[in-house]
Parts: C-alpha cells; structure tokens; sequence
C-alpha cells in the first residue's frame, strides 16, 4: 500500500494519477475535504489527518508533504506501523537560502526523518509552475498583473515533473538515502510567464513589475510579514547562482525531460478564463 498525502495538491493528485496509471498496487489517498477529491477508480479515500488510527495501517510506502501535523509524531507512527520507505517534498531553499525561516524549518523535517529508522527519499523542488495561480483572479477580470523583480528568470518546475520523480523513488529500486535537487528545463521570468499564459488564452494579458515594497503588504496577508520577505527574496530579492541553476535531475531519474511552463500554462488555462 503507497499512502499519499495532499492527494488532492498539485503534486499529490498528479502522482496519484501516474501510481495508478502504472498499476503500482493498493493506494490511499490523504485528504481533508473528500468532497473535493476526485481520484481514479480503486483508489482508497480517507479524510482527516494522521489522528486517524486507521490511515497507516498496511502501508508500505508514504508520500509525504510536511506539516500536517507535529511531523516527528507522524513519522514516529510510520515506524510504529511498519511503513518502510518515506517520499518527502521539502525545498531547493534548504540549500540554497538556508539561513530563512521556512528553509530552516524544512531542513528541519529532513532531519527527523533521516533519524526515523524508515528508508528514505527528499525531493527539493524549486518554485512551482503552479505559484502562477496568484494572478488568476487578476487575468480573469482582465486586470493588469503586477508582481516584483519582473525581469529574474528562475528554472521553475511544473509539479507534475515533482509527481513523476516521487512515483519512481517510490516504486523503483536505487533511491533510498537519496536527496534530488529538482528544477524545471529552462529559467523563465514573471513577464514571461503571464506571456505564455496569454499565448495559451489567445489574448493579451498586461503586466506591470512593482516594487518589493508594493508587493509585501498583500504577500504579508497571505503568508504572514516574515514569510512574505522569505519568498520576496527568493523570487528575486536575494538570488545567487544555486537558486538560479537548470538541474537535469528529472529527466536523469525518469528518463523524460523536465515539463516547460508553457506546457504547464496550457494545460492550466482555464484557470485564468
């Protein structure tokens, strides 16, 4: 049994439909809201968190996003049920911007896991393709996108590509005690991506680049003041050359090249109609 956690986030429900489409055996998916979860057929559907007695039992295998609840403790119930191999999605920032808060907080997850006893994998994506839904509202009501450090190209990784990697570390031998460094094939601006989500809706889309100081106050009321600096900087406030880096390990690990953000904008367009 291959337990997934966020099965109906971007990247736990595209790995949920990869497992399944490769018959990788019995899958459960994690989720809080079951109203919401729309998962292939066969696939087990539990909702709640890890207080559920019931959702470790049989699992072989845990796909894992942080912080759905005291992390040691859920690890500590993987041991206790015989969970043999964790797949955790932590961030590229643990290395490359370790001295921020939710960097720390992430290498932090890493280390319990490394001292579980379970077999284990770390994925360390870079940023979302999927981050680009922040302007969705905006380019449906057909108003002008505005964001920070406009002209900062960062390789940013379609989630899909994190899916593809946790399904193979998962369900394929050689990956224990690895930690990946993911990124997607080519660096990519902001103008550029609301440029290829107006290709893919067939309009124009205008753009305005703001300043750092315009952006916080409504990244503060998402994120909170001090997260809201953290992703300012590593969207373009504090970048050096290992934030800014094209890594292959995608295709090295499945053997596919790594998803462009205009395949991405494509496939996600309805989300900004």
């Amino acid at each position: 049994m291959i337990l997934v956690t966020g099965a109906t986030g971007n990247i736990g429900s595209a790995l949920l439909k990869e497992l399944h489409a490769r018959g990788a055996g019995p899958l459960r998916g994690l989720t809080r809201d079951a109203a919401r979860a729309v998962f292939p057929q066969g696939v087990e559907t539990v909702e709640g968190d890890f207080a559920e007695p019931a959702l470790l039992k049989g699992v072989r295998s845990l796909f894992l996003v942080s912080r759905l609840g005291p992390d040691g403790d859920i690890l500590e119930a993987a041991r206790r049920e015989g969970v043999e191999h964790v797949v955790l999605v932590s961030s590229l920032t643990v290395q490359t911007h370790p001295h921020l808060g939710p960097a720390d907080e992430n290498l932090a997850v890493e280390q319990l896991l490394r001292e579980s006893g379970i077999a284990w994998t770390i994925l360390r994506p870079t940023q979302f393709a999927s981050n680009a839904l922040m302007w969705a509202a905006s380019i449906r009501n057909r108003k002008t996108v505005r964001a920070p450090y406009a002209g900062t190209a960062l390789p940013t990784i379609h989630p899909a590509d994190i899916a593809s990697v946790a399904r193979v570390a998962l369900t394929e031998p050689g990956h224990h005690g690895r930690t990946y460094a993911l990124t997607g094939p080519e660096p990519i601006t902001a103008r550029q991506q609301v440029e290829a989500i107006a290709a893919a809706l067939g309009r124009e889309v205008p753009f305005a680049e703001i300043s750092r100081q315009q952006a916080h106050p409504q990244m503060a009321a998402v994120f909170g003041a001090a997260a809201a600096d953290a992703v300012l900087d590593v969207t373009g406030g504090d970048v050096n050359p290992e934030l800014l880096m094209v890594r292959d390990t995608v295709s090295q690990v499945t053997g596919v090249p790594a998803r462009p953000f205009r395949q991405w904008a494509s496939e996600n367009a309805d989300a900004f109609r």
